[in-house]
């Protein structure tokens, strides 16, 4: 008779450590998961500012030997950096927005692991309220 209700509360406080032990292990994936897309996206910006310092060195070189007139390199330097930064800006904003859904993702994770343990608590409690002992019998 006992052996069931011990049963019982070991089964239900097992199952709810370890819906607990799920939402943190989910939530720390997701952590780790934003700090490799952090790592990739700077990878990448720092590959963009490499291609774009090349292309504005070339866009110089040949308005330096091609003689043409009308806009000054200085101009066009000044016009390929403001593109440059209005680009970079959207980028950056679109990383920074990824890295806080990873956040609230991760929240989540956690708060669902807990979530699912106190109902898997509060079903516990209705098993073991349900629960008739059998009765003696009266000698």
């Amino acid at each position: 008779m006992t052996w069931v209700i011990t049963a019982i509360v070991a089964s239900t406080a097992f199952t709810a450590t370890q819906q607990i032990k799920a939402g943190k292990r989910q939530a720390e994936m997701l952590m780790v998961q934003k700090r490799e897309e952090e790592l990739q996206a700077k990878a990448e910006e720092l590959a963009r500012r490499e291609e774009l310092n090349a292309t504005l060195a070339a866009n110089q070189l040949a308005l330096a030997t091609s003689g043409i007139s009308g806009m000054t390199p200085e101009s066009i330097s000044l016009e390929s950096a403001r593109q440059v930064s209005s680009s970079e800006s959207a980028i950056g904003l679109s990383s920074r927005l990824k890295s806080a859904q990873r956040e609230r993702q991760a929240a989540n994770a956690a708060a669902t692991g807990r979530a699912q343990a106190g109902g898997t608590l509060l079903s516990g409690a209705t098993s073991l309220a349900a629960y008739k002992a059998p009765s003696k019998p009266v000698v």
